[in-house]
């Protein structure tokens, strides 16, 4: 999830040429580590044995995924945008070479011990291979018998969306439609509308009564790539109006500290919108409103004068770089951690496992970036130097 590296200009258009220069910007560092917490909790307090008070605070966590989809937009498109505005042509080997080593090394490596480690399942079931090895696994994904390493179904929709992106901006710039994107973007968002309407009255609600009736809901809206372009929209649409409106942005970035505010302001509204997930204005306005709410999260988060853009924090520069590992393992570490420790006499559900679970996972999530993130980022740079 905005598995790049978090480097940008660190400056609004205009900025004069002693500030120019690529920069860390915290500010999405400390976007990706609320991100990876907010999944964290709500996994931990949703799907395992946990203390009473991570429930309330967990419950929206489910979100921590649209912040991902929305940075990655961002950050992707940003990349891409910027070389056709400087007249240079998207490469498919150079895209697809950054996206590989930096994505699929570490995936491969935890499919890996999911079949063939049985007991770091953290469930029963698993998907059959193909499905995550195609990045199709989202697609019919039934919680019912494939709830193992159900949280694939995110890097399947942004692997899609890798896909997707560069040849639709080839094809917009080779037919010379570039100025007019806008429109595909708007269209996409009513499709977004239009398709989970009719998934939730065709295809959730005559069902979601029934035994088993919950996982119609994650089945047909909460994974279908084509229900959840929200959050990669909200993402696109900003880099589109930063890169391509520079007036704009500068304007924009007069007011960090407001979007920040602005920010807090929808996403409660839609946190009480979504209070109950599988109800019908969660599942068909709920999605795009936490993705506009953390959209002008993001742009405050950019904002030179915003204090998440000034505020630098080894702490979430930390958590930022071992996001994406986090995420791979840790329902794996959880489960054997409280497994394991809970043979000591400690308690599965206080907060004292919470701590251990959360050392065990940042270890885990260190390792894996040690040896199998570095080491193939080190040979896509050398790859890419030849």
């Amino acid at each position: 999830f905005a598995i790049v590296n978090i480097k940008f200009q660190k400056m609004c258009p205009h900025s004069s040429p002693s500030e120019r220069g690529w920069k860390r910007l915290y500010g999405l560092d400390h976007l990706r580590t609320l991100a990876i917490l907010f999944v964290f909790l709500y996994h931990y307090s949703h799907l395992f044995p946990h203390p009473g008070w991570t429930s309330p605070i967990g419950k929206f966590g489910w979100t921590g995924v649209d912040l991902f989809f929305v940075l990655s937009g961002y950050l992707i498109s940003s990349q891409l945008f910027e070389m056709i505005k400087a007249g240079r042509k998207i490469s498919f080997p150079v895209f697809f070479i950054k996206r590989f080593f930096r994505i699929i090394p570490a995936y491969l490596f935890v499919l890996a011990i999911y079949f063939c480690i049985p007991y770091a399942r953290e469930w029963e079931a698993l998907a059959p291979i193909w499905k995550y090895i195609s990045f199709t696994q989202n697609l019919g994904l039934d919680l019912r018998t494939q709830r193992t390493f159900s949280h694939a179904w995110s890097l399947c929709i942004e692997e899609q969306f890798y896909l997707a992106l560069p040849i639709t901006l080839i094809g917009l710039v080779y037919f010379k439609t570039i100025k007019k994107a806008f429109l595909l973007l708007i269209a996409l968002f009513i499709f977004g509308f239009m398709i989970r309407f009719y998934s939730y009255n065709h295809l959730v609600e005559p069902f979601i009564d029934t035994d088993g009736g919950w996982s119609y809901w994650y089945t047909w809206i909460y994974y279908p790539t084509y229900c959840r372009l929200d959050g990669l929209l909200t993402g696109v649409s900003i880099a589109a109006l930063f890169v391509f409106r520079p007036l704009i942005k500068e304007r924009i970035c007069q007011f960090g500290n407001w979007l920040l505010l602005l920010s807090v302001i929808v996403l409660t509204g839609a946190y009480f919108l979504c209070m109950e997930e599988t109800s019908f204005e969660a599942s068909v306005f709920g999605f795009p409103l936490v993705s506009f709410g953390y959209g002008f999260m993001l742009m405050g988060a950019v904002s030179p004068k915003s204090i998440f853009y000034k505020f630098n924090s080894k702490t979430t520069t930390i958590l930022a770089t071992l996001s994406y590992p986090i995420y791979l393992t840790h329902k794996i570490v959880i489960h054997i951690t409280q497994d394991q420790f809970s043979k000591t006499g400690i308690d599965v559900n206080g907060n004292l496992m919470f701590l251990i679970c959360i050392i065990t996972c940042f270890i885990a999530a260190w390792m894996l970036n040690r040896l199998i993130e570095k080491p193939f980022l080190r040979l896509r740079d050398k790859l890419l130097r030849n």
